[in-house]
């Protein structure tokens, strides 16, 4: 093969509890993440020995050594000894600083594209160890479908099959404003209170629990983010939607990751024009607003 194609789906973190700060400087937590059927699309085409390149239609994405898509190829080669070279053109659709996980899907994008130029030379459990090199929520975008993550993420498995049917297929909204959320800034500030906004571990296990053992438990009754306090009290413009599309419209929207990005699970067959127009109303015309299916 000269080339290949990849998608890229943006996540959604559906259940996101970080339960404490570890030595090392990471914050452990448990969380049930999820791709989307809306992303980012990778190509890659052959180039020279040794060459990684990368170009974007979005200006905005830095396309330099510090872009994850060229330290995953780099990775990769070092990992496996492959020799060969790719240029790599990301139409971008995912946006940035937005809890989505865009440029972690797209480093795990160029991981499955390479393998695949490259023979196969990395098994399932090979990739998802170098995924994890990479950042602490890469590896959740292999499996393709719904997750539970431990440690700093890295510690990634399928949700059971039963869980995950109530989940796959499910429409949802989602929608940021022009601001973004720095993820460090959001993790500093569940330290800065003396651990008071950590779910403690054993409560985090308790509450996945249960809602795992329940076969009729709904998606919505899954929902919490632990980043949400810090999130709602820089920036009221969020809670101040999410409630309402709560009253107006009896949507239980979240926010995903460390924001600044939220979603809604949608009743199937509902109209979704008043949501967005709703969103637009409060966040303004930049607001952006996709519809999906959870994987």
């Amino acid at each position: 093969m000269s080339s290949a194609v990849v998608f890229s789906p943006a996540k959604l973190n559906l259940f996101l509890a970080v339960t404490g700060r570890r030595a090392d400087g990471f914050h452990d937590l448990v969380s049930v993440a999820t791709p989307v059927v809306f992303g980012d699309t990778l190509r890659i085409e052959a180039a020279a020995a040794g060459e990684f390149m990368l170009e974007c239609d979005d200006v905005a994405v830095p396309t330099g050594e510090e872009n994850l898509v060229l330290r995953a190829a780099r990775l990769f080669a070092e990992k496996t000894g492959w020799g060969g070279g790719a240029k790599f053109f990301l139409e971008k659709r995912i946006p940035m600083g937005a809890g989505l996980g865009g440029g972690s899907s797209n480093a795990v994008a160029a991981l499955r594209g390479l393998n695949s130029l490259a023979g196969e030379p990395l098994g399932g459990a090979e990739l998802a160890a170098v995924a994890a090199r990479l950042g602490s929520d890469c590896a959740l975008f292999l499996p393709g479908g719904p997750v539970v993550m431990r440690g700093r993420g890295e510690r990634v498995e399928p949700l059971a099959a039963e869980a995950a049917a109530r989940l796959r297929g499910r429409r949802v909204l989602i929608f940021k404003p022009s601001f973004s959320i720095s993820t460090p800034w959001a993790y500093a500030q569940l330290a800065a209170d003396g651990g008071k906004n950590y779910l403690p571990a054993a409560q985090a296990e308790a509450r996945l629990a249960v809602w795992l053992g329940e076969a009729k438990a709904s998606a919505e009754s899954l929902l919490f983010n632990s980043f949400e306090r810090p999130a709602f009290w820089k920036f009221p413009a969020l809670p101040v939607l999410l409630n309402a599309l709560g009253k107006e419209f009896g949507l239980g929207a979240r926010l995903s990751g460390s924001g600044s990005a939220c979603f809604a699970l949608l009743p199937e067959g509902a109209a979704v024009e008043a949501v967005q127009e709703r969103i637009r109303e409060a966040w303004g015309a930049t607001a952006w607003v996709a519809e999906a299916r959870i994987s």
